[in-house]
């Protein structure tokens, strides 16, 4: 069994080799394919200097989106699973173990890390964003009838040939909703597993703002209705 680790980048330079060395040390035959969103700091330098055949890293030439990052990595992933793994500090891949096992076990097709299940730890921080985070869970509940506690979570699991099957279109943070629709308009078994976050604010480099959770209400009826 092969793990593919993506990562999409965006002006990280500050964690992405920080968040290289945990997923490296993660016990599992894997790639990790890095993909540099047109960072416009020293994101991209410091990836041209990565000699690790471990590592695979794709340039964008300029800014598409998040969704576009991960689009590139998903036609590169050759693994069997597919984890998705931002280039912030706020997850933990110590927990890769556990979110796959649901897979590995054959209960799951898909697995997403919850933030807002407790048991594990959690800063405490940014009221509206978990307002707006469970208010997207609640619409995604409402619209595919199931029971998500953590549609935004950036901490998603494929058995490889699911992620590369659903067609995606969004380039931006769309993604999510996106993903989260396909998989439950295919009736596909989903599971959630509790994680830990390690949540940034915006002077530390934390991107997602209101604005992106408009487009998700959108996304979310958009996919429901229309495709």
């Amino acid at each position: 069994m092969k793990i593919s680790v993506l990562i999409p980048v965006y002006n990280e330079r500050q964690t992405i080799e920080e968040v290289l060395k945990h997923v490296k040390a993660t016990p599992f035959n894997k790639e990790i394919i890095v993909v540099d969103d047109g960072s416009a700091d020293s994101t991209g330098e410091f990836l041209r200097t990565l000699d690790d055949p471990e590592v695979k890293v794709f340039y964008h030439q300029r800014n598409y989106g998040k969704g576009a990052a991960l689009k590139t990595a998903i036609k590169e992933a050759q693994g069997d699973i597919v984890i998705f793994q931002d280039a912030d500090l706020e997850y933990d891949p110590q927990e890769y173990t556990t979110l796959i096992d649901p897979i590995i076990k054959g209960m799951a097709d898909v697995v997403y890390g919850s933030r807002m299940s407790g048991g594990r730890p959690q800063r405490v921080y940014m009221f509206w964003h978990k307002v707006g985070n469970i208010f997207l869970s609640f619409l995604t509940n409402l619209l595919y009838n199931t029971t998500l506690t953590d549609m935004e979570t950036g901490y998603k699991v494929f058995k490889s040939e699911i992620i590369k099957n659903l067609k995606l279109k969004s380039n931006g943070f769309c993604i999510e909703p996106e993903i989260t629709a396909k998989i439950f308009k295919r009736k596909l078994r989903v599971y959630e597993i509790p994680i830990s976050y390690y949540g940034r604010n915006y002077s530390e480099g934390k991107k997602i703002s209101w604005r992106q959770g408009f487009s998700a209400i959108v996304a979310l009826l958009f996919f429901r209705f229309f495709e």
